[in-house]
């Protein structure tokens, strides 16, 4: 007998309590981010996930393979998963969440759980204040006293940044549910988040704390207010009086220097009341970050833009071919679409020859005549090699409608020579934009000693631009980095590196970022008609 039919919200929860409770476990780190990505595709479906899977659908969709498959089927016709009932035996989330937000960890966390027959934050709790700490292999006096130490903290905090488009997700999902609205660090559009909040308005705080606390993300109470999801993130719950919504929002958003600099704050039931009081313009969220701006700009709007320029196809590592992107970019709204697929030098990933761009060509040229006036540009992202040269023949650069210039390797190379080797390569005639300029990775890799202040002088020297890249781990110039580029008066581009049809879907953090920048439309290469992007060079 079949259980009763999940929506797609619930099942692409217990997928990503799957995916988090196989990194507990210690699986194969592929295994549970496919099963997190398959949690986003759930998630996303204008369809209800239990009938495709019914139907045998579900291999369709890329991502989904038999055994993702297989658990779906289980999860739709039982119910449950029974591998993951026995991973919630083994690794107690609870535990394990507070571990990981309070910074021992995930699986000392499920170790204490296991060695102690302790399943809530309050058993903990209370272990370590009767000193059973110590019975658990591994728990030294010193590793009590920080696990103890934690546990005294007024307020929970993140120990490791969230990316931004899943601090989003998350937060969206709870407000959602709650019929709140987002706060915290996602919605001034940080590019990682340790404070994450759900304001909501309410005459029965009692009662959305109650469903607060029985959400599926949240796993467990540090306080009545404060929840913590298996990631080990807290999320704050915030409860206003509708005519109190504005003043309670402003608050919960942030950042607390930014709300600090207004002084007390009137009662309002909208945000722009509470600025109406204080005898302030409105502020946008992503220029919450320094104390109050007097005359904010009109800034640049996703609606805005008019083209994507960097984005890949299946001649290099994208998912998707020529027209498939092209179709997709004109489904957008988009004029134009480049298409900058790596060369050959970048070897961890296939690159594009001179040959090989000449037969590209033919294929652009193609969509070209299927889908004007839409106009796929021709373009390339050109690896900068170790001498400052470009990674294909000059001929070749000067046929390409657009092309990118971008540092792959040496990105750990001295501040002088880096910064030599990326300004030499700016000055190539055919160069139009440097991609992610400073090469961070959130959270894995720091920015590169690229001298930037250099690089700006170049860029105003030669015309080229430099780009705020929107993947959700580079956001690549970040925020302040943009604002510093416009003061020096550079151009940027907003672009997604679009390695898919869904990854086009990125733009917005790439404009959001530009914002947080204090970027205004004139300042984005590609908010111009396609003929002004082309005359630019």
């Amino acid at each position: 007998m079949s259980s009763p039919a999940l929506d797609n919200r619930a099942i692409a929860a217990t997928l990503d309590e799957y995916a988090a409770l196989l990194e507990l476990a210690g699986a194969n780190y592929y295994s549970a981010r496919a099963y997190r990505r398959a949690a986003e595709l759930v998630r996303g479906l204008p369809v209800e996930a239990h009938g495709l899977v019914r139907e045998g659908r579900m291999r369709e969709l890329r991502g989904i393979g038999p055994g993702i498959e297989a658990r779906l089927r289980e999860l739709v016709e039982t119910g449950r998963i029974e591998e993951l009932e026995e991973l919630r035996r083994q690794t107690s989330p609870e535990l394990a969440a507070l571990g990981r937000m309070l910074g021992f960890g995930a699986k000392l966390g499920s170790q204490i759980a296991t060695s102690l027959g302790i399943t809530t934050a309050d058993e903990l709790r209370a272990a370590a204040a009767e000193g059973r700490l110590r019975e658990v292999p591994g728990i030294g006096p010193q590793k009590e006293a920080r696990i103890r130490e934690a546990l005294a903290r007024e307020r929970a905090a993140a120990v490791g940044p969230l990316l931004l488009h899943r601090a989003q997700a998350l937060a969206e999902r709870l407000a959602l549910e709650l019929g709140g609205i987002p706060a915290g660090d996602p919605r001034r559009w940080r590019d990682s988040a340790s404070r994450l909040a759900v304001v909501v308005a309410t005459e029965r705080p009692d009662h959305v704390r109650a469903r607060f606390a029985a959400l599926p993300d949240i796993v467990t109470l540090v306080e009545p207010d404060v929840g913590v999801t298996l990631d080990g993130i807290p999320v704050e719950l915030v409860l206003a009086r509708p005519g109190q919504l504005g003043t309670a929002l402003v608050r919960a958003t942030g950042s607390p220097e930014y709300v600090a600099s207004l002084g007390p704050l009137p009662d309002a039931p909208d945000e722009e009341g509470v600025y109406a009081r204080l005898g302030l313009p409105y502020l946008p969220p992503e220029l919450r970050e320094l104390p109050a701006c007097a005359d904010p700009p009109e800034l640049v709007r996703v609606e805005d833009m008019r083209g994507d320029l960097h984005c890949h196809t299946t001649w290099s590592d994208g998912k998707a071919t020529v027209l498939e992107m092209a179709h997709a970019g004109r489904a957008r709204g988009y004029e134009y679409l480049a298409i900058c697929d790596h060369t050959a030098s970048l070897r961890v990933v296939p690159g594009l020859t001179a040959d090989d761009l000449r037969r590209q060509g033919e294929e652009i040229a193609a969509a070209n005549d299927e889908l004007a006036p839409f106009r796929v540009l021709r373009g390339t992202e050109c690896d900068i090699l170790p001498d400052g040269s470009l990674d294909l023949p000059d001929d070749v650069l000067a046929e390409l409608d657009w092309v990118q210039i971008s540092l792959h390797a040496g990105q750990r190379a001295p501040r002088r020579e880096l910064t030599a080797r990326v300004t030499h390569a700016m000055r190539h005639p055919a160069a139009r934009s440097l991609s992610h300029p400073t090469g961070r990775l959130i959270g894995h890799r720091p920015e590169n000693a690229l001298d930037l202040e250099r690089t700006f002088e170049t860029a105003l020297d030669t015309g080229v631009a430099l780009e705020v890249n929107g993947l959700p781990d580079r956001l690549d110039l970040s925020g302040e980095h943009v604002r510093e580029a416009l003061s020096a008066g550079v151009s940027i581009t907003c672009s997604t590196d679009a390695h898919s049809v869904a990854g086009l879907d990125w733009m917005p953090l790439s404009v959001h970022t530009a914002r947080r920048g204090a970027a205004r439309a004139a300042d984005v290469l590609n908010t111009r008609p396609l003929r002004e992007v082309i005359s630019s060079g």
